[in-house]
This record gives C-alpha cells, structure tokens and sequence, in this order.
C-alpha cells in the first residue's frame, strides 16, 4: 500500500470533507456536549466503563432507563474513526432513555494503531458483550438499534449489514439502524489529509464501503443529515439510503434543514424537531 502524503490530496476532496464541513461554532457547541455529559455521568442510571475487549477503548458505558426497557440503543461516536471518544456523547443517553430503551456508549480503537478492517470487527465485538449485559440487567435479550453519526452511522450500518447468523447469532440481534451524517463510500477520503491515519488504497476503501455490498434482510434503517452540509455528504446520505432501499430494507431518509454536521445533533435533542421525530419513529418501528 502506498504511504499518504501530501502530494496525493486532492483539494476537491479536501474541501468537501475536510475544510468546507467546518463551522465557527463546534468548539462551543462540542464543549456543551461535554459538560451535559458529565452531568449525565453523575446519575444513578448511568454505569461506565464496561469492558468488552482487552483494547483500553474497547469498553461501553449504560444508562438504564426506568421500568421496562424496549430495547438497547448502542452509539458509536464520530471522529473519522481517527479521534474523539464515547465519552463525548453520554449527553444523548437521556434522550433514548426517555423513548423507554437502555443505553450504550460504545468506545473502539482508532486509526492508525487499528486498521479500519480491524476498527470495524472491534465494534462488531461489542455486540455479544451489550447482550450479555442486557441479560444480566433486565434477564432477558433486548433488541438493539445501533445508532452512530459520522464515523459512527458509518458503523452503525456495518453492524446493520453484518451476517449475524454467520458468526452464530440468529436471529439477528440488530433490530435497526440510525445512522446520522455518515461516509458510507469512503473512497474518496484516500485522496484527503484523512488518509494519513486511515490509510486506505482504492481497494481497502471499497472493502470498507458498505454502499457497496448492502444484503437483502436487513433491518429497518434512517439516514439523516444536516441540508448545510457540503454536498458530498448530502449524496453520500441519499446514495446510502438508495442502496439500502434498492436491496428491500425499510428505509428512511432526511434532510435537516439548515442544519451542519454538529447542530443536527443538537437538533436531535430537541423532541419537537423532525430530526428527533424520525428517530423516533424509527425505533418504534425496530421495536414493533
């Protein structure tokens, strides 16, 4: 494979998934997520650092909603598979909570120490151990809706479309899919300053695209994203959406209106807004 090197970005692709995705108020909005996240550390619900794996970041975090639970709601952070941490989200646990599900944060190991390849298996990982957890918590199964934004819905509808049967779960465990402003053809990050942790060629990229390879029988999915997003995630959103529909999995789809990367997350803390609906709406029907 060859190295990354500056000489190989291509400034078009920079652009729309790199520099044009910024805004001048992450930092501020990124520090909200994490004081709402300490406090939520502080509640008697919450439980951390849960091991799944011998990696120090394979580990989850659970916030149990009160009386029954429907199901589990397991978040993978964003971060281009390369930064950030599941700790910066325990802020939606709440959220979820308060639609009657469980809640997992779940870490994974990032590139470059970890391969993409094996970043994916890490969180697939994670799957056995949420159950087993649930069992413990509640007696019983619970289905889990595996929901993610960025790097994180790129995982999300990895889980989604993984053969469960294959690695002896059956039924499939997966009951749903949210994935929110996520890269699902991730070829033409190799020509970005990303690839320097990622590093990708052309054919581990592809590999590593699950716009490409969606099964038939896959659970019902939502794909959302902000409509101020560079148009390179807009059509990475509706290309995704079309491959999931196209191989006869439920599926929806939206657009947040004047929403960019960060703020539909802040948007989806707002139970009167469409992206929050859709959510909602989707785990009523991975639940049903």
């Amino acid at each position: 494979m060859t190295e990354p090197n500056a000489t190989a970005v291509d400034p078009v692709n920079e652009a729309a998934y790199v520099v044009d995705q910024r805004r001048p108020h992450w930092p501020a909005t990124i520090d909200g997520f994490i004081a709402a996240s300490a406090e939520v550390a502080t509640r008697p619900g919450f439980i951390g650092d849960l091991r799944y794996g011998s990696h120090p970041r394979e580990v989850f975090d659970w916030y149990r909603t009160a009386g029954e639970a429907r199901g589990l709601v397991a978040y993978f952070h964003p971060g281009y598979w390369q930064m950030r941490d599941r700790t910066l989200f325990r802020c939606l646990m709440p959220l979820f909570a308060d639609l009657g599900f469980d809640v997992a944060t779940v870490g994974y190991p990032l590139c470059p120490e970890a391969s993409l390849a094996k970043l994916t298996d890490s969180a697939r990982a994670a799957v056995p151990a949420l159950l087993a957890h649930a069992r413990r918590a509640r007696g019983h199964d619970l289905p889990i809706v595996v929901a993610g934004h960025s790097a994180g819905g790129h995982l999300a509808v990895e889980l989604g479309a993984t053969d469960w049967a294959a690695r002896g779960a059956s039924p499939s465990p997966i009951g749903g899919v949210v994935a929110l402003s996520g890269v699902y053809d991730l070829e033409p990050l190799v020509t970005t300053s990303l690839n320097i942790a990622l590093r990708l060629d052309t054919a581990s990229a592809r590999a590593a695209s699950p716009v490409h390879r969606v099964p038939t029988g896959a659970p019902p999915a939502l794909f959302a994203v902000g409509s101020a997003e560079t148009p390179a995630f807009l059509a990475q959103n509706r290309d995704m959406a079309a491959a999931w529909r196209a191989a006869g999995n439920p599926t929806r789809t939206l657009e947040s209106q004047g929403d960019d990367h960060f703020s539909l997350i802040l948007r989806l803390m707002d139970p009167a807004s469409p992206v929050h609906r859709a959510v909602t709406a989707l785990l009523d029907e991975a639940v049903a």
